[in-house]
C-alpha cells in the first residue's frame, strides 16, 4: 500500500475539516494555507471527495466545505480508497484472493500480500477522522512536554 501526495493532502484537509466540524463551513483558501497544500491541487481533491459524498460545499462569499457526516463516521480507509484506490499492492482483496487460487507457483506470495492488505485495512477501516484528530492532539501534547 502506498499513499500518494494526493491521498496525504486529502487526509490533511479532512483532518482540518474534522477539527472545524462544529464551526461549519471552511474556506478552501484557509485549508490550503493552514495545511500547506497548493490551492489548485486541493480544489481537485475536494471535488473528488465531494463526488464520493465525503464532503459537501456551498458556493458564494460565505461558502466553503464541510464534512457530510460526523468525523467519527468517516474512516481513513474510506478516504484512501476514494483518493488512491485499493489498499492492496496488486488490486483489491478479491483480485489477490483470485491470484492465490490461480497462481499455484506463487500462491504464498499473493497470500502474503493479502495478509498485508488485510492488516492495513483492519487499521485504516477502524480509524476515523475523529480518532485521527484525537491522536494528533495527544501527540502534540507529548511533543510539547518533551
Amino acid at each position: 500500500m502506498k499513499i500518494s501526495n494526493r491521498g496525504l493532502y486529502a487526509l490533511k484537509a479532512l483532518t482540518h475539516l474534522a477539527e472545524s466540524y462544529d464551526r461549519g463551513l471552511v474556506k478552501i483558501h484557509d485549508i490550503a494555507r493552514e495545511e500547506d497544500i497548493p490551492e489548485k491541487f486541493l480544489e481537485g481533491i475536494l471535488v473528488t471527495l465531494k463526488n464520493a459524498r465525503v464532503v459537501s460545499s456551498q458556493r458564494g462569499r460565505e461558502g466553503g466545505y464541510r464534512l457530510r457526516r460526523p468525523p467519527g463516521e468517516i474512516t481513513i480507509g474510506e478516504v484512501v480508497r476514494v483518493v488512491d484506490g485499493p489498499l492492496a499492492p496488486f488490486g483489491d482483496a478479491a483480485e489477490l484472493a483470485h491470484r492465490v487460487r490461480t497462481e499455484a507457483r506463487h500462491a504464498g506470495l499473493f497470500d502474503l500480500f493479502l495478509d498485508v492488505r488485510n492488516a492495513a485495512s483492519a487499521i485504516l477501516d477502524h480509524t476515523s477522522l475523529l480518532d485521527l484528530v484525537a491522536r494528533n492532539r495527544r501527540l502534540a501534547r507529548k511533543v510539547a512536554r518533551a
